[in-house]
């Protein structure tokens, strides 16, 4: 093994002398193997506690040369839970000069400490991100709701229902507890005329739901014409009609569906026995057949023709044809009754069970609408009359309006004009034989 110089070992850092004390030589001693590099704290506390004299004083560190050391390049921000490594020590001098390990200490803590810094700025730059996008205000095109404009124009949910339906976007907003039920009929203007005839001039009545209405008037007045446009059998050259709020020129299948029709002068099916008819009219109604079976049986036992289902309506009495035809017109439970002369040729214990029925339908929320010539029948179960005269409306309103002191027929009277003139008949008064 060779001797130990007293040169100065420059990889360690560390002069053989001291600064001050000359030239003088330390005894040369077998070279230790070379220990593990002390940290800035170690060499610290272990030049405090050596003989040796202190050390000249360090230049502070923002006078050193912008040249003398390299800032680490910047690694990826670290997670708020991992930390700040601090950025590995080069052990390289730059420039051939030895690098003081008290200085170099300095250096890690100042690079630690900015990238503190910068890691708290990234932070609260993210924060006020968030806070600003908290704080900024809804855009423009899309206003929250105002809760009042609603409050003050309640629209009951069922006309928006019919809105989604129909595809109508414009809600119209009702008064739930003030609006007035929708008529059962109502007829604004109504003219008929057949050439040179004019039949109706102008009709315009209003049937209340509920109601059990009579049309009265003399023979060629207009009412079978009236019964027929409201019917759908005849068209009106002008007018409005609107059965149960449907107008029925715009929808003329929708406003029949809503009514049974007992037409004057009927014509029907009559070599099909009764059970088939009232099949028949299930059917067109859309009911299944076992709910048009069930109500063929009700319906035949309420007119009393139970045993006569099984014939061909040809072969029914005048009044049994017009008790099969009513059954037909009341199988789909209708909410409008249109009925032409519906006692016509029916016998009192038939007369007293239709009006049974038809006084059931009623208080049930049906309409009646129908014509007649008995007064006495009309005055005893209509609750309103219209009565008609050469195609005019001459009086309407109840039964109390319209006859006032005397009886309906009285009235009645008075507003045809009167008995026709009886002169020219005396020979009437003679006899041929």
């Amino acid at each position: 093994m060779t001797e130990a110089t007293d040169l100065p070992d420059e990889s360690s850092g560390e002069s053989g002398e001291t600064p001050g004390e000359g030239s003088a030589k330390k005894p040369a001693s077998p070279r230790a193997p070379r220990a593990p590099r002390k940290t800035s704290s170690s060499r610290t506390s272990a030049s405090k506690t050596s003989g040796s004299s202190p050390r000249a004083p360090r230049r502070p560190a923002a006078q050193r040369p912008a040249t003398a050391r390299k800032r680490p390049a910047a690694a990826p921000k670290p997670s708020e839970s991992e930390g700040t490594p601090p950025p590995a020590p080069e052990d390289a001098a730059v420039d051939g000069t030895p690098v003081d390990p008290a200085l170099e200490a300095a250096l890690e803590s100042i690079a630690a400490s900015e990238t503190r810094d910068e890691v708290d700025q990234i932070s609260s730059s993210d924060a006020d991100e968030a806070a600003l996008e908290q704080d900024e205000p809804a855009p423009a095109d899309e206003p929250a709701p105002e809760d009042d404009a609603v409050a003050d124009d309640p629209v009951d949910a069922a006309e928006q229902a019919v809105a989604t339906i129909t595809g109508s976007t414009d809600l119209v907003p009702v008064e739930a507890d003030d609006a007035a039920p929708v008529p059962a009929l109502v007829l604004r203007g109504i003219r008929k005329s057949f050439g040179d005839l004019q039949a109706l001039d102008g009709i315009s009545l209003e049937v209340p739901v509920g109601s059990f209405y009579g049309i009265v008037g003399p023979n060629g007045a207009g009412k079978t014409t009236t019964l027929s446009i409201i019917a759908g059998l005849l068209r009106a050259d002008s007018g409005d009609i609107t059965i149960a709020g449907v107008d029925a020129a715009a929808k003329p299948v929708a406003a029949k569906r809503l009514m049974g029709v007992l037409p004057d002068r009927f014509r029907t099916f009559d070599r099909l026995t009764g059970r088939q008819l009232l099949y028949y009219y299930g059917a067109l109604r859309g009911l299944p057949p076992a709910e048009v079976e069930r109500r063929t049986i009700d319906l035949a036992r309420a007119f009393d023709l139970t045993e006569s289902l099984g014939r061909v309506v040809s072969d029914y009495s005048a009044g049994m044809s017009k008790k099969i035809m009513l059954a037909g017109a009341l199988i789909h439970s209708p909410r409008v009754l249109v009925l032409d002369e519906p006692f016509e040729a029916v016998d009192p214990v038939s007369s007293a069970a239709i009006l049974d029925i038809l006084q059931a339908y009623v208080a049930h929320g049906g309409t009646v609408i129908l014509s007649s010539h008995g007064m006495e029948l009309v005055e005893r179960v209509c609750s309103r009359v219209a009565v008609i005269v050469a195609g005019s409306l001459v009086a309407e309103g109840t039964i109390d309006e319209v006859r006032g002191e005397v009886s309906l027929e009285e009235r009645f009277v008075e507003l045809v004009g009167g008995a026709g003139e009886l002169e020219g008949l005396e020979w009437l008064h003679t006899f041929s034989d």
